[in-house]
């Protein structure tokens, strides 16, 4: 009897435990749990706020960085807002000190007398002085409006939301194994292929993170196109480039693997000031 009464115990204290889902946080979109968050060897500012889903922009202001957002191992750098949203001021670097180093003592230039010159002499004959006359301007319906400057063909124009693909180009050939989903973890598109296929940049920018640092992206590359988007392909095999070099619309810059992932496949990713978009808005139709 004491011993079913002490199972009877057990089992209602059990029944009490409360039962914590796992939530599914998708790709680079883990809340922080910390409003701290340590630089280790290898983050960027562009992946930090990537992982963070925040805008660089705004982990910039919070933390007072500027252009370059230059960042090292062991800094501490906040992932929200300071109190009051006070937006912290820039760091300026430090003024070296300049140590004044004795010279030698100045020389005084020697003191000497003028010279005595001699007056020239007036010449004989002094060359008549021609004027010239300013040349008659033409009235003012006669003279010739500059034309308008021509733009530059060679200019890229920069990434548009319009739909039509402007700016954007697909970085990779295969069929698209998962779409963007908004609400869901997918915030970008899983396209398929073969193992070593090259994955080109989808529009020109700049490297600004490159390595294995992000959970769930296996070897992965994030570009800057313009201060609002950036694009990202995860899961890379081999990477032809490096943080700080420039990429065209269409380079090749990485080979298509499984790092990070089951398969052999790329994700790609586009994010406007921070926000994951779906990049079929963006990529031209097939």
């Amino acid at each position: 009897m004491i011993a079913l009464l002490a199972g009877l115990m057990l089992t209602a204290c059990g029944g009490d435990r409360p039962i914590v889902p796992v939530s599914d946080r998708g790709l680079g979109l883990r809340q922080p749990e910390s409003p701290m968050r340590t630089v280790l060897h290898g983050d960027t500012l562009y992946s930090i706020a990537w992982e963070s889903g925040r805008d660089y922009h705004e982990l910039a202001a919070w933390n007072g960085l500027a252009p370059p957002y230059t960042i090292v191992p062991g800094q501490q750098l906040r992932l929200y807002p300071p109190p009051n949203n006070v937006v912290l001021p820039t760091p300026l670097p430090p003024i070296p000190k300049v140590e004044k180093k004795a010279g030698p003592p100045p020389v005084k230039p020697p003191t000497s007398k003028p010279l005595k010159t001699a007056k020239p002499s007036t010449p004989a004959h002094r060359p008549p002085t021609v004027l010239k006359l300013p040349k008659p301007r033409p009235p003012a319906s006669v003279i010739a409006k500059p034309s308008k400057p021509v733009r530059p063909a060679n200019i890229v124009s920069r990434p548009t939301s319009t739909g039509t693909g402007s700016g954007w180009v697909w970085p990779a050939s295969g069929k698209v194994l998962k779409n963007f989903d908004e609400n869901g973890a997918g915030k970008g598109l899983d396209i398929g292929g073969p193992k070593g296929q090259p994955i080109q940049a989808a529009a020109s920018g700049r490297v600004v993170y490159r390595g294995s640092g992000l959970r769930g992206y296996g070897q992965l590359i994030i570009v800057k196109h313009s201060d609002e988007y950036l694009s990202a392909y995860a899961h890379n095999d081999r990477i032809y480039v490096k943080e700080g070099d420039t990429v065209k619309r269409g380079q090749k810059i990485a080979a298509m693997g499984d790092s990070g992932s089951e398969q052999v496949m790329l994700h790609f990713e586009i994010r406007r000031n921070g926000k994951p978009v779906d990049p079929l808005k963006y990529l031209p139709k097939r």
